[in-house]
């Protein structure tokens, strides 16, 4: 399968540790379309003279790369595509081999400039990438190409001006070539999209590595247009789910920037807050003793849980257990999720005993499996990865044969605080996807598609288990639901949890569908024959849903 990410703005370093990862772990094909904020990038072979002035100076940086090539220029308004593909019938890396490869990748961009409407593009025998013929003068590189290749598998890839800021190549000599300058789409008249040209190239990509069949997934809808008085409708119809009608009681309510962010998804309307949920979707209430012990515990201890906090409906079911999901680092996230109901006021200090509580708490209930959490701290320098630590390291000397699962935050793609976490070396790393590519930016703002897969990569590279988690029910489809699963499975998480968004109060995004237990099956099925090897899905499936069992699931058995 070859399948096509258009990702938007994505750090230099994340992006090269998920291309890593998908060229060591997934059999499928990819290609990876994406921007870059200011960087320079050379191989091994780099004249580092041809950087002419000092990165940091000028707002970029520097990252020597395992590519081909001279030094070269990463930025806004250039599309940067990354092919990871496994060529038919080749299994080395020679000469040959990568030049055959490389005309290939030209001919691709070439084909899709022509369609854009350049019509003079060439190549030039001794200079990798696309050129623009100049009538009487020297030609202009509009696309340079730099790549690796090994063991029949591709790396790296691309870079194409479409209305990049020329002067960037000033601070280079680019790719060694000082003889010729180089030009864009802007400059040399076609005033086209980004999207425009993403969906070109991924055309003309699948055309030439997709015969085995392709999806497609991106960050943005073509529906952008969509007038914003699809949230005002004052009359939506009624929507029937299996032998249930939803009847919408009043008008949709959401904040102006979530509607925006909503309409640029392509994601209208939807369930008021007050329409009547489908059966399925009927949590039970049991105020059982195992749920009345585990309270009276976090409460002495001045505890607070996920449980609590996010609204789960499960609540009864896991303190009834004996089960609990601890939130560390205070009650109050510097995010604003447009799902999410836990406080987002200014956070407050971080409380140096909580650690210890949360030690005595987990003997306490004698549990054999923690799931912790925390509330995302972007006030912090290390983003809270001191508590996670402080937290493991304080259970462990309490409970050793207790096995803790940590659902992290991003730590705003700080490789240096996961690096603290991953040294602790917990047992289950979870860190959760939440939607598909569309709508990242409609459902979580402040995070990215691209930096959460490039997170799970990096904890699986280290070798340990990894878990995600989806909600189902915010504009998405069912083919968008399997893709995300196959760029899970592509990294390779080891667990996902799958479930129903349930808004929690009417300044949320609304509930866009009731995805029934059917299709929570036919997900789960088609996501172990992707190769996840543990999925809990069900309409009231929650992060921390049946964990200890998820783990279990992953031992042999004796």
């Amino acid at each position: 399968m070859f399948r096509v990410r258009w990702l938007g703005r994505v750090n230099f370093q994340e992006s090269l540790d998920l291309q890593r990862q998908l060229f060591q772990y997934s059999s499928d094909d990819h290609l990876l379309l994406l921007e870059h904020h200011h960087v320079f990038t050379g191989g091994p072979s780099t004249d580092l003279s041809h950087l002419l002035v000092d990165p940091d100076k000028i707002g970029a940086t520097y990252t020597q790369i395992d590519r081909g090539g001279d030094i070269t220029y990463h930025g806004p308004g250039q599309l940067t595509g990354y092919p990871i593909l496994s060529l038919p019938g080749r299994r080395g890396g020679g000469i040959a081999e990568t030049k055959s490869y490389i005309h290939q990748l030209e001919q691709v961009l070439i084909d899709s400039l022509r369609q854009l409407g350049l019509k003079n593009c060439i190549r030039i025998k001794k200079y990798p990438g696309v050129w623009v013929r100049s009538k009487g003068g020297t030609p202009r590189k509009i696309a340079a190409v730099g790549v690796r290749l090994s063991r029949g598998r591709t790396m790296h890839g691309f870079a194409l001006n479409v209305g990049t800021d020329l002067s960037w190549f000033d601070h280079i000599v680019p790719c060694g070539i000082d003889e010729y300058k180089v030009t864009s789409l802007k400059a040399e008249g076609i005033n086209v999209s980004m999207a425009t040209v993403v969906e070109e190239v991924a055309r003309v990509a699948t055309q030439t590595w997709g015969s085995n069949g392709s999806d497609f997934a991106g960050i943005t809808s073509p529906k952008q247009n969509q007038d914003l008085d699809t949230f005002k409708s004052d009359h939506i119809p009624a929507t029937k789910v299996g032998s249930e009608v939803i009847v919408p009681l009043r008008e949709r309510k959401t904040t102006s920037r979530r509607r925006r962010r909503l309409n640029e998804a392509g994601v209208p309307g939807g369930f008021s807050i007050t329409d009547r949920k489908p059966s399925w979707m009927k949590a039970r209430i049991d105020l059982n003793d195992g749920y009345r012990r585990v309270r009276s515990t976090l409460q002495h201890l001045e505890l607070t849980t996920v449980c609590e906090e996010a609204g789960c409906p499960n609540i009864y079911e896991c303190w009834g257990k004996g089960t609990a999901t601890f939130m560390i680092n205070g009650d109050r996230c510097t995010r604003a999720c447009s799902f999410c109901l836990v406080d987002t006021q200014r956070p407050v200090q971080l409380d140096e005993e909580e650690p210890e509580r949360v030690a005595k708490a987990v003997s306490d209930m004698s549990l054999l499996h923690v799931v912790i959490t925390a509330v995302a701290r972007d006030d912090l320098t290390d983003g809270g990865v001191s508590g996670f630590v402080k937290t493991i390291k304080a259970i462990r000397a309490a409970n050793a044969s207790t096995t803790i699962e940590t659902l992290i935050p991003d730590f705003g793609g700080n490789k240096d605080s996961l690096r603290c976490l991953l040294n602790e070396r917990p047992d289950v790393v979870n860190h959760n996807l939440e939607t598909v590519a569309r709508l990242q930016r409609a459902v979580r703002p402040s995070a990215g598609y691209a930096r959460s897969l490039a997170l799970l990569a990096r904890v699986k590279e280290e070798g340990l288990t990894t878990k995600s988690g989806l909600i189902t029910g915010l504009g998405e489809s069912d083919e968008e639901l399997v893709a995300t699963l196959a760029d899970l499975a592509s990294v390779g998480v080891d667990i996902v949890t799958i479930g129903q968004y349930l808004r929690p109060t009417s300044n949320h995004i609304p509930v866009q569908r009731w995805v029934t237990p059917q299709i929570f099956e036919m997900l789960a099925e088609r996501g172990r024959e992707l190769g996840i090897s543990h999925i809990e899905a069900g309409p009231l499936t929650r992060s921390s849903y049946n964990a200890s069992d998820s783990i279990r699931s992953l031992s042999p058995t004796p």
